[in-house]
């Protein structure tokens, strides 16, 4: 799992360890994430599936794509379809992955990159891997997350961020036990490159065997943690985590938690997604690709897709034996 990665984290700067005074969020839930398939077949861990919406907001669910070695000819990929009414980040750990959309967005990202959508008032889109990696095979392992808008923001004309993994904020605990990477949002003080409507953080950070984190954590904001590979234990308890687990917690000052002394020999640590946002606390009405605040405007949503008005498929695209229909 590259990511980005340093040779020494000693030399990063470092998130100091709140207070005594600091709440310690409790954990509140911890839930196993069904396996299933996207788009074309491309296999996912269905994040946060069981875990309310409420303690999701302003989150709306998260795929983790892969870990997986294709061999030649199948790596997958979508076909075009429609977006409205919230956003779709998609980071990649390993592998590459190609984005276009008819609003003139679009690029390649590899790994640690991140493409940031917001489909806003809606357009088509279309995520797959590149012809070079259909034809190799090779490892890929990504997520993809979305994130809703509040009603203010669900008309925006869509926006495209290609965000370079090198642009990532690079920080580390107190002790140099983890290796942050803030893709969006603050930590400490430290800012991640991703441009966000609805207020919110997202890290990836790698946890070394034993070593611990104890972060500071919007009062106002959730938190949510996803443990993307490894072993380890979260809160104050020490509940025990593992690959493909999410981790809702309560309120208070501090996110905590710890990776197992021994791990996988092939990995590096306990890999973690650390999310957080400002509930946006509306209605919530969603079909498929539309997420909206009420059932009328969801249909209006079908009926526009049906008419042509979320946008076109580019003339010049050209689909490849990775991204069939």
């Amino acid at each position: 799992m590259p990511a980005v990665t340093v040779s020494d984290v000693t030399v990063l700067p470092r998130v100091p360890e709140p207070g005594e005074a600091a709440v310690d969020r409790p954990v509140k839930s911890v839930t196993t994430a069904p396996s299933g398939f996207e788009g074309e077949g491309f296999p996912v861990r269905r994040a946060f599936a069981g875990i309310d919406l409420r303690d999701l907001d302003p989150f709306l669910m998260m795929d983790q794509m892969g870990e997986v070695e294709y061999a030649p000819g199948e790596p997958k990929g979508t076909s075009w379809h429609p977006h409205r009414g919230f956003e779709t980040v998609t980071y990649i750990m390993d592998g590459t992955f190609e984005h276009q959309d008819s609003h003139g967005g679009g690029g390649v990202i590899t790994n640690g990159d991140t493409q940031w959508m917001t489909a806003g008032g809606g357009l088509l889109h279309i995520e797959r891997p590149p012809e070079s990696l259909v034809a190799s095979g090779g490892l890929f392992h990504g997520l993809q997350l979305w994130v809703n808008l509040p009603t203010a923001d669900k008309w925006l004309e869509p926006k495209y961020q290609d965000l370079r993994g090198s642009e990532s904020a690079l920080v580390t605990t107190h002790d140099g036990g983890a290796l942050i990477r803030l893709i969006a949002g603050e930590l400490a003080g430290h800012a991640g490159p991703g441009t966000t409507f609805t207020p919110m953080t997202m890290a990836h950070a790698t946890i070394s065997p034993g070593a611990s984190f104890r972060l500071p954590w919007r009062r106002d904001f959730n938190a949510l943690v996803y443990v993307l590979s490894g072993t380890g234990t979260v809160g104050t308890a020490r509940r025990p985590v593992r690959t493909g687990q999410a981790v809702a917690f309560g309120p208070g000052d501090t996110i905590t938690g710890a990776a197992d002394p021994t791990q996988e020999s092939r990995l590096n640590g306990m890999d973690v997604v650390i999310l957080g946002g400002q509930p946006i606390r509306e209605p919530i009405a969603w079909a498929g690709p539309f997420v909206m605040n009420t059932k009328a405007e969801v249909m209006q949503a079908f009926e526009d897709y049906q008419k042509g008005k979320l946008g076109v498929v580019p003339d010049a695209f050209i689909p490849h034996s990775g991204a069939r229909g």
